[in-house]
């Protein structure tokens, strides 16, 4: 039997045990799990909207963040509504315009009395626009009694209104008018109203200097800049956190090579390489800046690799941190996996350790320390793998291709901000840096001929942010995603990128000039309750006079079906709808903060959005470690915590996993989860389905949201599940569970 046979022919068989035998699985050997389908007759199981009577936050999305309650005018005193803030259909898990406003599809509800009874009026017609009632746009028209989806809203802070209107009025007719002309019935606020600019009595506070007791002043931390407009209490400021500042450099004696390019390094089925973590020295701009590097090179050598390959790694430990290496999201050895303390003794400065590494599936990986990674990989320390498909076929054809590894870094006056030394610090948010880096470097270009098609394979491995990219109006088409390719190909206006996530994007160049790769957000000002823009050029492709050969036009505008993948997860299809058999809610508490800083968060937390895209607090974020802040994952059947939960499952398991956000915290953010050695499909963001699959190892969990996972348990061993926040890991965000053979 082929490899690939023999590969099919396991996939076959722990796909047709769950769907033909219902495997089991035992959790603490207490708890079984069936994984059949829904009983024969049975309609499909749905969520309850967050807008139900009697909705709690224990269900998939919080109320508070995505319902709006409709109050109504004094012509109709007794109506009501809801209006439901779905996420739009969509491969991510949520949904973001190019220049980064979270985008929603409205469902409102509404009890009102027939429009005729109000005068001249046959119907009623749902509108949103923005606080200042300008710009305003026509969602859809809503029946007295009952639900209408309406149409998207794209706006940061929005209301909804509905109005009476007349079938005669032209600005009332279908897809005509940009204004109400009736009488206005039922209004209401987006939660992000919510966010206001910080009263007379936080301001007083804010500008006092902070007790003596609660500072620690020390000119080794420098200033951390903070973004451009964006104004912070002067107490805040003053604030350092309660750790010793350490920069690359500090007392080393060692050997310091100049950084190089990443080399490209293809390997066969038992081949083996070299691989040295060591100092670095980099260039970013005009600043000469010290870091690390696998083999000297930033981002690590780029290793491709055909499937079902096995190759071996001798790495060697050249740095002044113990370390180790983790191959993100490979179904490998479990020995091999790389994590301290779990899979392996850390590697001391000086040590080696041999790793065999398995590449079961075609897809794009990397890979990374995963002991104290919010200083190693944040100063160099990650590298990219691609293994190919055995199928010719697996990709439609492309003019060319480029791998792109994204990542920050946090750069003040004088250099790199430090780092703690004894732990992290910027717990509460994460590390988000200030200066924009692809494959290691500020000034990204490729340069393409007319018409070119190219495939991106994106890594995010930066420490916290993410990214909503886009090519300056260029067409996207999304192809694939962490461990494969999605079951169809898509149309996207920008890809969401969360650290640790992976996408593959073939893109056009149809046009002689100049793309922006950009990112574009939303930035918040917390402390003036408001949103900007922030817009990132990450790089630029330059597109020549001359036409790219062969014409790939008409093959690009075609969305591809993926047969592999389709197939692939066809038999997981029937537990689609089953009951969600475990959950974990994501959590955060805090203990000892500076009394400015506890305020600010209270007042704050009268509103999370969905996806905090920048560090627009950044002293506050920097002082947080976790001595004051811990970030949890907690199982509210038992009450359980982090390490302290206890799964195990067995191999051939297939598990409905519920990944739920807190809304009832002090700070809270969206967790990209990472779980290690297995896959998973994304069935559901807050109740709402996803309609194109592919096999993950990663999710975003929105803040105040949930995701639903169909976890399948195919590979023996002990593995992490973890917030892939580098910090939030540091913090405490972590579990392990156990997949017997």
């Amino acid at each position: 039997m082929t490899p690939g046979a023999r590969r099919s022919s396991e996939r076959g068989a722990i796909a047709a045990a769950a769907a033909a035998l219902g495997a089991a699985g035992a959790l603490g050997g207490a708890l079984w799990l069936s994984v059949g389908a829904a009983p024969p007759g049975m309609p499909p199981r749905q969520e309850a909207s967050p807008c139900a009577p009697g909705a709690a936050p224990g269900g998939a999305a919080s109320p508070d963040l995505y319902c709006m309650s409709l109050f109504p005018t004094p012509r109709v005193p007794d109506a009501t509504g809801t209006v439901e803030l779905r996420r739009p259909p969509g491969p991510f898990s949520v949904g973001v315009t190019p220049d980064g406003r979270l985008a929603y599809d409205a469902v409102i509800s509404t009890d009102l009395p027939p429009p005729s009874t109000l005068g001249p009026y046959d119907r009623y017609v749902a509108w949103a626009s923005t606080q200042v009632l300008w710009p305003i746009e026509r969602l859809g028209e809503v029946p007295a009694r009952g639900r209408a989806e309406v149409g998207q809203v794209g706006f940061n802070k929005f209301l909804i209104l509905v109005t009476a209107e007349s079938g005669a009025d032209p600005a009332a007719a279908e897809g005509a008018g940009a204004e109400p002309a009736g009488p206005y019935v039922l209004r209401a606020q987006s939660p992000s109203s919510r966010m206001q600019p910080a009263d007379f009595l936080e301001f007083a506070l804010g500008a006092t200097r902070t007790p003596p007791g609660e500072m620690v002043m020390d000119d080794a931390w420098g200033g951390v800049p903070m973004p451009e407009g964006v104004m912070m209490l002067p107490s805040l400021m003053e604030l350092r956190p309660d750790v010793q500042p350490w920069l690359p450099g500090d007392g080393w004696e060692g050997e310091i090579v100049d950084a190089r390019p990443r080399e490209l390094i293809e390997l066969a089925d038992g081949d083996s390489l070299s691989l040295d973590a060591v100092y670095v020295r980099r260039r970013i701009g005009s600043r000469e800046l010290l870091g690390y590097g696998f083999n000297g090179q930033i981002p690590g050598p780029l290793l491709w690799v055909p499937e079902d390959a096995t190759v071996t790694i001798d790495f060697t430990n050249r740095i002044d941190w113990p370390t180790a290496i983790h191959w993100h999201g490979l179904r490998l050895d479990n020995r091999f996996d790389g994590v301290p303390g779990l899979t392996q003794d850390v590697v001391a400065p000086g040590e080696s350790f041999r790793y065999t590494v398995h590449f079961p599936d075609p897809g794009l990986y990397w890979y990374h320390p995963h002991h104290r990674e919010d200083v190693q990989q944040d100063l160099g320390l990650a590298g990219n793998l691609m293994v190919r498909s055995e199928d010719p076929d697996y990709f439609s054809p492309v003019h060319r291709e480029e791998v792109v590894m994204l990542d920050d870094l946090l750069l003040g006056e004088h250099g790199i901000v430090p780092f703690g030394l004894e732990r992290a610090t910027h717990a509460l948010m994460g590390r988000f840096g200030n200066t924009m880096l692809v494959n290691g470097r500020p000034d990204y270009a490729l340069d393409v001929e007319r018409g070119s098609v190219v495939r991106f394979y994106f890594t995010n491995a930066s420490n916290t942010r993410t990214f909503n990219l886009s090519f300056g109006g260029a067409p996207m088409k999304l192809v694939g995603a962490d461990v494969g390719n999605f079951e169809r190909e898509e149309w996207v206006e920008s890809v969401i990128i969360a650290p640790a996530e992976r996408y593959i994007v073939h893109v056009a160049f149809p046009e002689s000039g100049s793309y922006a790769l950009l990112n574009r957000v939303q930035g918040i000002d917390h402390i003036g309750g408001s949103f900007f823009p922030e817009e990132d050029t990450l790089g630029v492709v330059r597109v020549g006079a001359a036409d790219a050969t062969p014409d790939l036009s008409a093959t690009f505008e075609v969305l591809r079906e993926n047969e592999r993948a389709r197939d692939e997860i066809a038999p997981y299809r029937p537990l689609f709808d089953r009951p969600v058999d475990l959950t974990l809610e994501l959590d955060m508490s805090t203990r000892g903060l500076p009394l400015v800083v506890e305020r600010l968060m209270q007042v704050d937390s009268a509103y999370f959005h969905p996806v905090e895209w920048s560090g627009t607090m950044p002293m506050m974020n920097l002082i947080s470690t976790p001595e004051n802040v811990s970030w949890t994952l907690r199982e509210p059947s038992t009450g359980l915590e982090n390490e302290a939960i206890r799964w195990t499952f067995r191999v051939g398991d297939v598990v409905k996993l519920r990944l739920r956000s807190r809304r009832e915290t002090l700070h809270q953010m969206q967790h990209p989860i990472h779980i290690h050695g297995q896959r998973f499909l994304v069935l559901a963001t807050n109740g709402v389905a996803h309609d194109n699959l592919a096999w993950k190892d990663m999710v975003v969990v929105p803040v105040g949201g949930s995701v639903d996972l169909l976890l399948e348990l195919s590979n023996p061993g002990r593995w992490m599940l973890h917030c892939h926040i580098a910090e939030h890991l540091e913090a405490g965000m972590q579990m392990v569970f156990t997949v017997e053979p």
